[in-house]
């Protein structure tokens, strides 16, 4: 009889505690490959981003921080037709601040040529400091021939 058992032993398959992770490495090889293939292929999200002709109105003249290409500062009160004045960055904000009506809103006409970390630091200064309508003054297209700037 033990040469029974000991025979019947021999022709049966062991049990094994393993998993087989080879076929899932591949499916995962052929799907790194599928989309590395893909991404450049699909289309970004496109922005539609108003165009200058369709800025709306302004309701009430505003304030107006300008920046020039120096990155030199001047503010002007358009509604009580104030002239253009020099200030200094580091006094901006206190002026700004100073010389705002309530529920004016507040505009900052940045020269093209004025990097945009300026214009965004200028713009986050005022927010932090209570200025609720701000906003960045456009030209906004005319009759005038391109390279022609408005008076």
């Amino acid at each position: 009889m033990s040469s029974i058992r000991a025979g019947s032993r021999r022709g049966q398959r062991r049990i094994k505690n393993e998993i087989n992770v080879v076929p899932y490495i591949d499916v995962m090889l052929v799907l790194l490959v599928i989309f590395m293939v893909t991404a450049p292929l699909v289309t970004p999200g496109l922005i539609n981003l108003p165009t200058v002709g369709q800025a709306e109105s302004i309701p009430r003249k505003p304030f107006e921080v300008q920046i020039d290409e120096k990155g030199a500062f001047a503010v002007r009160d358009r509604d009580t037709g104030g002239a253009t004045e020099q200030v200094a960055a580091d006094q901006l904000t206190a002026t700004v601040l100073a010389r705002l009506q309530p529920e004016q809103p507040v505009v900052i006409a940045a020269d093209g040529k004025v990097p945009y970390e300026t214009v965004m630091k200028v713009m986050d200064d005022l927010r932090r400091s209570g200025v609720s309508q701000l906003g960045l003054l456009v030209d906004q297209k005319s009759e005038h021939a391109p390279g022609q700037r408005r008076p």
